[in-house]
């Protein structure tokens, strides 16, 4: 495949509410998306970075740079989602803007040849259980109410963002008034430490999916000392940004389930790697997400489709973070979100709301 050109566009999509995590609040997200043309197609792809580097390293203004200085003229004029992984290996890190990359390209290759990612990726479901994470709030009354109203929407699982202070009472309060039989499970974005484990531990009789993340990213043994302290399932986010990583924390019992993000990894390539090697091992694995517009959510859903999601996602609806996304809404229905079926991602921005979100766009011809 041939590209002609990418361009980089900034846009700005304010959240319907302020997004509290351990790390900080988000009121607004500044997106990277990219778009690559070729004599045939175009494909979008959606970088997934924060404005801080908070979550992790990477930073939108840090991915924009990378891009247009290293990543973007390292691509030979031809090439497939396959070489965009090959041409881009000399370069560390930065997997967020790689994935973005990659998405675009495999998106635009997927347009020509008339298939959809889903279908590329394997995919056995036609539409995904969707979750939603319910940020740190500023009272347990305040997020009684959110909660109701995402259940009355139709969400199938609840995940709680902790933090020190904010764990016991609202997992308590949760619990105590919607019952058992809701799919309940935490996030605390490393917020904990292994002298935390008693604490952590507490959290065992309330019956939990899983804790996500409870320690520090770089610390997968701390993980694994942790799982034989408590019963409730531990699950890695920002731990894992490989297979290969994905493989260690396994082989050392660091978790039972693993959280995958496309942007986090590297790309959706790899994420179905590590899918595969997780459902060749019987871990638990399930979608992640970043407050991803349509064009990202497009994609996360394709994946979350594969036959080794066992647990509902973050694939919430648009309508979760955004008033007016830039694609048509994803719209929750009886709790799941369809699988896009269109060639590539399956969803096209709508030119007009895009041009009234964009900040900035950059013209990067081959």
């Amino acid at each position: 495949m041939k590209i002609t050109g990418i361009e980089l566009r900034r846009i700005a999509m304010p959240l319907v509410a302020p997004f509290r995590t351990s790390f900080g609040t988000e009121t607004r997200r500044d997106v990277l998306l990219l778009r690559v043309v070729t004599p045939e197609a175009e494909g979008w792809g959606e970088c997934v970075a924060m404005s801080g580097p908070f979550y992790s390293s990477e930073y939108v203004d840090g991915a924009a740079d990378v891009l247009r200085r290293f990543l973007i003229p390292a691509l030979p004029p031809a090439v497939d989602a396959y070489g965009v992984g090959r041409a881009l290996r000399p370069f560390k890190g930065h997997r967020m803007a790689k994935a973005a990359l990659e998405a675009a390209v495999l998106d635009a290759r997927l347009r020509e040849a008339g298939q959809s990612l889903a279908s590329f990726l394997g995919a056995s479901a036609e539409r995904v259980p969707a979750g939603v994470s319910v940020g740190i709030m500023n009272s347990v009354p305040e997020l009684l109410d959110a909660v109701a109203r995402y259940l009355d929407e139709g969400y199938i699982r609840i995940k709680l963002k902790i933090e020190p202070g904010w764990d016991l009472e609202p997992v308590r309060a949760v619990r105590e008034r919607f019952g058992p039989g809701v799919p309940l499970q935490v996030d605390a974005n490393a917020a904990y430490t292994l002298t935390d484990a008693p604490h952590l531990a507490r959290l065992d009789e309330f019956g939990l999916l899983l804790i996500e993340q409870p320690l520090a990213d770089d610390d997968i043994v701390q993980h694994a000392q942790l799982a034989r302290r408590v019963s409730t399932p531990i699950c890695l986010d920002e731990s894992i940004h490989s297979a290969a990583d994905a493989a260690a924390a396994v082989s050392l019992g660091a978790c039972s389930v693993i959280n995958i993000k496309p942007g986090r990894v590297g790309g959706y390539l790899e994420a179905r790697r590590i899918h595969d090697l997780c459902r060749a091992h019987g871990v638990a694995v399930w979608c992640g997400g970043m407050l991803e517009t349509g064009i990202g959510r497009a994609a996360n859903v394709a994946l979350a489709a594969l036959p080794g999601f066992t647990l509902p996602g973050d694939t919430s609806g648009s309508r979760r973070y955004y008033t007016t996304d830039v694609t048509a809404p994803f719209e929750l229905r009886d709790g799941h979100l369809d699988v896009p079926t269109g060639p590539g991602i399956g969803v096209e921005p709508v030119p007009e709301v895009l041009d009234e979100v964009t900040t900035a766009t950059e013209w990067i011809p081959f």
